[in-house]
């Protein structure tokens, strides 16, 4: 019933009198418990968490502080990464928590990196800037709504498309490793991270095929070189952060068009 039927009087022959008086009470019981249904909080504390780093990206880049912006949209993915795995291994998966996830993966992965690069060298460059910026922003839009939909449908094994973290991370870094080499913003610049966030944003909705790594085991054991080829990136990494992530991400980037080349192709389950 509508709005009216709220304050409308039971009257002999009214659709309420037609009704048993128990479904009124079943109904009360149904809203009662969906009322008092709660929610897990370890994983859902990841995903809140993730999305302070997100918005406090975009906080930081409105204040100029680019280099703080971008760690922040990187801490953003490594919580990312850990509120599912967290929701798994506690039995703590719930519908909420993958909407409550897509949601801060919008503002992490998708609003702020658009801002943060529109901030940073877009907005001199007028209507270009932040057409760039816009399409990088309905990128991750489509790449998270797309992936909600085909998840039980995509081979598992490769991700269709840029993932939008990954697509942040590679934004950013590309924010980072320029403000860590203390390198001018200039007309140039901006032309480089016009093209960057473009790639970025239509790179996500293509059907590209990207290593989704969800066939490694980690609870498998492993060589010892292994362990050691780990400690060793690491080292490799703590030695100049910004440009190793960078490059790491960019590789990341453009494997997709390598296994596109190669022949590779996404295969749809069943």
């Amino acid at each position: 019933m509508g709005e009216m039927g709220d304050f409308e009087e039971n009257r002999p022959g009214t659709q309420e009198n037609l009704q048993p008086r128990g479904v009124d009470a079943m109904r009360g019981r149904g809203l009662g418990a969906l009322r008092r249904r709660g929610i897990y909080l370890l994983p859902n504390l990841f995903t809140t968490a993730a999305l302070f780093f997100g918005f406090y990206a975009i906080v930081q880049a409105m204040n100029s502080r680019f280099e703080t912006a971008a760690i922040a949209i990187f801490v953003a993915m490594v919580l990312d990464g850990l509120d599912g795995r967290v929701a798994r291994l506690t039995h703590t998966q719930s519908e909420f928590g993958a909407q409550y996830d897509s949601l801060s993966d919008m503002v992490s992965f998708g609003a702020a990196p658009a801002l943060v690069m529109y901030e940073w060298a877009l907005k001199d460059m007028g209507k270009l800037g932040w057409i760039a910026a816009f399409v990088y922003c309905a990128g991750a839009a489509l790449r998270l709504a797309r992936f909600n939909t085909n998840i039980d449908v995509v081979d598992k094994r490769y991700f269709q498309g840029l993932p939008s973290p990954m697509a942040a991370a590679f934004v950013a870094g590309l924010v980072w490793v320029f403000d860590d080499f203390g390198i001018d913003r200039d007309i140039w610049l901006s032309v480089v991270a016009w093209i960057v966030t473009l790639f970025a944003g239509i790179t996500m909705v293509t059907n590209l095929p990207y290593y989704s790594f969800k066939d490694i085991n980690l609870k498998k054991s492993v060589p010892f070189w292994v362990v050691a080829v780990f400690a060793a990136s690491l080292a490799v990494i703590s030695l100049k952060p910004a440009l190793m992530l960078f490059m790491l991400f960019f590789a990341y980037a453009v494997s997709g068009y390598v296994l596109w080349g190669l022949g590779t192709r996404l295969r749809s389950v069943g």
